[in-house]
């Protein structure tokens, strides 16, 4: 199991509705978006990260190990706000706003990853996807993702099994074998999970599959004060956020 389902099983907000963690971390995520990037996004950012880590009890740990390849290719991508390229300067130039619009798409790049991924780690992708239907989704995208959501973890195991097996025979003992190694790592992963897949459908096919998938839906009433309660702190960054950017300068 991955780290993230781990703790979104086992953290304290497992019982509560998916809708109240959606409004609270969708609205915050909103926030972040929408209001000016200074200070709305950090606002945003700071208050996802209080709830996560306060009341949702999210293992710091696991949360940085999760967010720090998403913020790579954020910083990545904010970097080449800086220059230019073809313009009055020179073929390649520093941009003359440029370090504002990368703190602004960072910051805010930032602030929403904070969002989802409290999200992630607080809800458990099997509580949400029976749900999604009711919203509108089509119910062919939805078994479509929750197939691949259960196929991910077999497939997970089966790389580390085949990669241990691989190490056993030295399959990594020099470059060269580590590059033999993963191409055909990557072969018999590709081929199982063919197999897996086939074998699947006609599981399916001889249950009487007609199209949808009948799964049983814990009902969870979602109650008027956890969502007012969930509904403050988006609603309290926004006021913040737009008191401070209305605020008249000192002097």
């Amino acid at each position: 199991m991955l780290a993230i389902d781990a703790a979104a099983y086992r953290g304290p907000w497992r019982r509560l509705h998916p809708a109240v963690k959606g409004t609270l971390f969708g609205g915050l995520l909103v926030c972040a978006l929408v209001l000016p990037a200074w200070p709305g996004a950090a606002l945003s950012a700071l208050a996802a990260l209080a709830a996560g880590f306060g009341p949702a009890r999210v293992p710091p740990r696991a949360f940085l190990r999760a967010a720090w390849a998403p913020s790579l290719f954020v910083l990545t991508g904010a970097v080449t706000l800086l220059v230019s390229v073809g313009g009055p300067d020179g073929p390649v130039a520093w941009a003359p706003d440029g370090a504002r619009r990368a703190a602004e798409v960072s910051g805010r790049a930032a602030a929403a990853l904070c969002c989802q991924l409290m999200f992630a780690f607080t809800t458990p992708l099997a509580d949400l996807l029976p749900r999604l239907t009711r919203l509108g989704l089509p119910a062919a995208l939805v078994e479509v993702v929750a197939l691949t959501y259960r196929m991910l973890f077999v497939l997970l195991d089966t790389t580390r099994r085949i990669q241990a097996a691989q190490a056993g025979r030295l399959g990594y003992r020099s470059r060269a074998a580590w590059i033999r190694s993963l191409g055909a790592l990557g072969a018999a992963v590709f081929v199982r999970s063919y197999d897996r897949a086939r074998r699947m459908r006609r599981g399916l096919e001889c249950r009487g599959y007609d199209g949808t998938l009948t799964v049983l839906v814990e009902e969870r009433p979602v109650r008027p004060a956890a969502i007012v309660a969930a509904v403050a702190p988006p609603l309290l960054v926004a006021v913040a956020a737009l008191a401070a950017g209305i605020s008249p300068s000192p002097g």
